[in-house]
């Protein structure tokens, strides 16, 4: 009995002390309640009524500066338009370049079919004059006298209409065409990837465009086609023409600012550029130019004139004449075209009107007077480098031998171009 009431008593503390722990820890982890919200009647606050609080200016007085936006609207589609334009212009120039590729290679074919065939038929004229000459009787003796002297006429006036045209030097033409087009394409595609366009360079590339256009006809008729044997030799010009900005010039034609990779030691340099192109480089070419000229001249007239001596000589019963004739005009005419003294001429025509372009572009962008407005001095010294084959120490070199030999009144032999 005294047993079970000891382990009553330590039971009811057990429990007396388990039931203390428990109130401890449910103290101790209790959460205190929230209050609760009525999502039916939370009020929202409008917009309007928002900035009013935050912002003490009411808003019926708060202006809006819509001409900005207007002005930035109309910008923006001035530019969208140019560049459209800008795209049109490199379509008609990739499609130009493309025409003058395919025309190209037909008027090579051109000399190449007409070279033969004249040759071929002065040859078979002057091979059937040398079988009238061993002799014969008769009709057999008439007809190979006939026949030489009409094949004779057919390859005198096939002579006179090939020399008139020059196929290698419309060939030639063609050619550079596609290589100036091909350069106007990658500047209109440079102008689009680094900035956005203006109405200036549409109307720059416009132009370029009519400018080649006209330096390069391809109509054979009508006058347009270019002079194959003109008077004097005269360097291609395939560039508008470009109205110096002389009027912000000072008086001594140097200018005294510098700023954007522009100074004076770089200006000097520039003109002694100009100086030696002038005075070598281009005054060489139109020499050789003039001699080959005066030689397509002799050779254009000396074939067709062969020709004929040999026809007539065929007619009128001198046989041995005609023969010989014959022979010299098929020399004449493969050393002519075969030779390609048209393309010859051709390419040192557009060498002199490199250097021309050259020179113009250096004496108008020396010619601006306000640095800003120029292309950046640096990167216009590279370019002019790298046409004419030089580094950047090359051409300083070039430049101060130039002055040096002023100074001391000597001849400069160094021509400014290693490329040509």
């Amino acid at each position: 009995m005294a047993s079970l009431q000891a382990s009553n008593l330590m039971f009811s503390s057990s429990s007396c002390c388990f039931s203390s722990r428990c109130r401890v820890i449910t103290g101790a982890i209790s959460v205190p309640k929230r209050p609760k919200i009525d999502l039916f009647t939370l009020k929202i606050i409008p917009s309007r009524e928002l900035f009013r609080l935050t912002n003490p200016i009411p808003i019926e007085k708060i202006v809006v500066p819509t001409t900005t936006i207007h002005h930035q609207h109309d910008r923006n589609e001035e530019h969208n338009i140019s560049t459209q334009r800008l795209y049109a212009i490199l379509e008609a120039v990739c499609d130009r370049v493309e025409m003058h590729n395919n025309i190209g290679e037909q008027r090579n074919n051109w000399n190449t079919l007409l070279l033969n065939s004249i040759n071929m038929i002065t040859l078979t004229a002057a091979t059937m004059s040398g079988f009238a000459a061993t002799g014969g009787e008769g009709d057999s003796l008439l007809a190979l006298k006939l026949s030489s002297a009409l094949l004779f006429s057919v390859a005198t006036g096939m002579m006179v209409m090939v020399n008139k045209i020059q196929p290698s030097q419309l060939a030639e033409e063609q050619r550079n065409a596609v290589r100036l087009f091909k350069q106007l394409q990658r500047e209109i595609e440079t102008v689009i990837a680094l900035r956005v366009p203006c109405e200036e360079d549409v109307e720059e590339a416009i132009e370029k465009v009519l400018a080649l256009d006209r330096a390069i006809p391809l109509p054979l008729l009508g006058g347009k086609m270019i002079e194959k044997l003109p008077k004097s030799f005269e360097p291609a010009v395939w560039w508008p023409s470009r109205h110096l900005q002389r009027k912000n010039t000072n008086k001594n034609g140097e200018t005294t600012r510098q700023g954007n990779g522009w100074n004076v030691e770089m200006e000097m340099e520039m003109r002694e550029i100009v100086k030696v192109l002038k005075t070598k480089d281009r005054e060489d070419y139109e020499r050789l130019g003039n001699l080959v000229l005066k030689i397509n001249k002799f050779l254009a007239i000396s074939g067709p004139l062969l020709a004929g001596i040999a026809a007539v000589g065929s007619f009128s019963g001198s046989p041995s004449l005609a023969a010989a004739t014959g022979a010299l005009a098929a020399v004449v005419n493969s050393f002519e075209h075969g030779g390609q003294v048209g393309m010859v001429l051709e390419m040192y025509r557009n060498c002199g009107g490199f250097f021309k372009l050259l020179e113009e572009s250096i004496e108008s962008t020396l010619d601006q007077s306000e640095v800003e407005k120029r292309e950046n001095g640096e990167m216009f010294e590279m370019k002019v480098a790298l046409k004419l084959g030089r580094s950047l120490s090359e051409l300083r070199d070039l430049a101060r031998k130039s002055s040096y030999s002023c100074i001391e009144r000597t001849q400069y032999e160094e021509f400014a171009s290693k490329l040509f």
